[in-house]
């Protein structure tokens, strides 16, 4: 049997913070036009202000898990690394306050690998993928790579 792999990038639009932005239907499209039969698929994150995470698509509950994510580390705190008077490191000309994002993307992870069996991704009933925003509007990269046979 061959081992192969196949890689895609999907540039995502955010629009606010937190935002849970399902990209299921994406990954399972990748998954579905590799014609994979068994191996494992990594959808990735490229950024330290967002997260991918699987979890349940229900509408009351994206607003619980938002108002979780914004208590575990508050906007309005002080973050070192939101004070330009004395951060040296990793400036940008476009730099903004997001001590915050980068906190709270440490309870989340960057990345979920998924298994893919005879063909399907073996999500759960409820399960969905999702890329969730943490930081402000922007465009993100979701990196999509599956291995197997």
């Amino acid at each position: 049997m061959l081992t192969s792999t196949s890689t895609e990038v999907l540039e995502i639009q955010t629009t606010k913070a937190p935002e849970f932005i399902d990209i299921t239907e994406e990954v399972e499209k990748f998954v579905e036009d590799r014609e994979l039969e068994n191996g494992a698929l990594v959808v990735f994150s490229r950024h330290t202000t967002a997260a991918i995470r699987i979890n349940e698509h229900e509408s009351l509950l994206l607003k619980d898990m938002a108002d979780f994510i914004k208590a575990f580390a508050r906007k309005d705190e002080y973050y070192r690394h939101n004070d330009f008077s004395i951060r040296t490191e990793n400036m940008t000309e476009d730099e903004v306050p997001n001590g915050h994002a980068h906190c709270q993307s440490l309870g989340m992870g960057a990345s979920e690998t998924i298994p893919v069996i005879d063909g399907e991704l073996q999500l759960g009933n409820w399960q969905r993928v999702f890329l969730i925003e943490l930081d402000h509007a922007r465009t993100r990269s979701v990196i999509l790579q599956v291995i197997g046979e």
